[in-house]
């Protein structure tokens, strides 16, 4: 039986670890060969570590043991070079590129007023313009191959409905959906679908630590996991804290293959219901 993307090329970026790496598997396990980049190292300006090499490796590792040929390269998605090498080596390895998951980003907080500037500039260059590079390298070679194809970014929760404490990281996450409905535009004569996903709290490093379990309990200090998961149920109509990188995989394979051939323009929520208007109560 062929895979969902049987003989097909995604470029994934972020995915040395966490909801890229689930990309990854999930696109090798249904037959897809993968191009890989990943900073690979901190921000500055992140609630959170970087992945590393060792990480991007064992994203490689996993990928060839399900059968599947992977290019991986350390790259920054605010250097176009660095990701047009990469599109380029991938091209000349696979011969095409058919799916483009723009996928990396960073999470920060703090109050509009409050947010440092370069905190600002580096969560719009990354989560943003970041999106804007990797399809503006990748997108020509999908129509050069003339068979349509499909491109996913990876938006959020708050790319739907503001929270307060993250104006950076929403600002850019709603703008994804901006540019999604213009390249949906742009892109739908070559036969290119551009669609958005909008996850909630996936179970990452990206959430699961320190400073995202205070931000969670009103900044309080020593905060920790259960304190932090409790809050994170409410947000949902679903009495779950948060979801898996492969609940998200999932979700951004359907749109890369046949079966969502006709959709496009489209903001997809994987959230447990956290934008619903209602919210059932819990037991928590």
């Amino acid at each position: 039986m062929m895979g969902k993307v049987e003989g097909k090329v995604a470029f994934i970026t972020g995915a040395a670890r966490g909801q890229g790496r689930a990309l990854a598997q999930r696109f090798a396990a249904e037959g897809a060969d993968i191009i890989a980049l990943d900073l690979c190292a901190d921000v500055p300006t992140a609630a959170h570590g970087g992945a590393t090499a060792t990480d991007l490796k064992e994203t490689v590792r996993q990928v060839e043991n399900l059968g599947r040929k992977i290019v991986a390269a350390a790259g920054d998605v605010r250097d176009s070079k660095a990701i047009g090498d990469l599109v380029d080596e991938g091209v000349a390895r696979f011969g095409r590129i058919d799916i483009v998951c723009a996928n990396a980003g960073i999470a920060g907080y703090g109050s509009a007023l409050e947010i440092e500037p370069q905190a600002w500039q580096e969560m719009i260059d990354i989560n943003l313009t970041g999106a804007w590079r990797t399809v503006r390298a990748a997108a020509p070679a999908i129509v050069a191959g003339g068979r349509g194809g499909s491109i996913i970014l990876t938006s959020s929760i708050a790319g739907l409905i503001g929270f307060p404490g993250v104006a950076h990281y929403a600002a850019a996450k709603h703008g994804l959906v901006g540019l999604m409905r213009v390249l949906a535009m742009e892109l739908g004569p070559e036969g290119i679908r551009v669609n958005t996903v909008h996850p909630t709290n996936v179970d990452t490093e990206m959430i699961q630590n320190e400073q995202l379990w205070s931000f969670f309990n009103g900044g309080r200090e020593g905060a920790g996991q259960a304190e932090a998961a409790a809050q994170m149920t409410m947000m949902h109509a679903l009495p779950v804290p948060w979801v898996a990188p492969e609940d998200v995989a999932n979700a951004v394979l359907w749109l890369a293959s046949d079966e969502a051939r006709y959709v496009t323009g489209a903001s997809i929520p994987i959230d447990a219901g956290a934008t619903h208007p209602y919210k059932a109560p819990h037991k928590v």
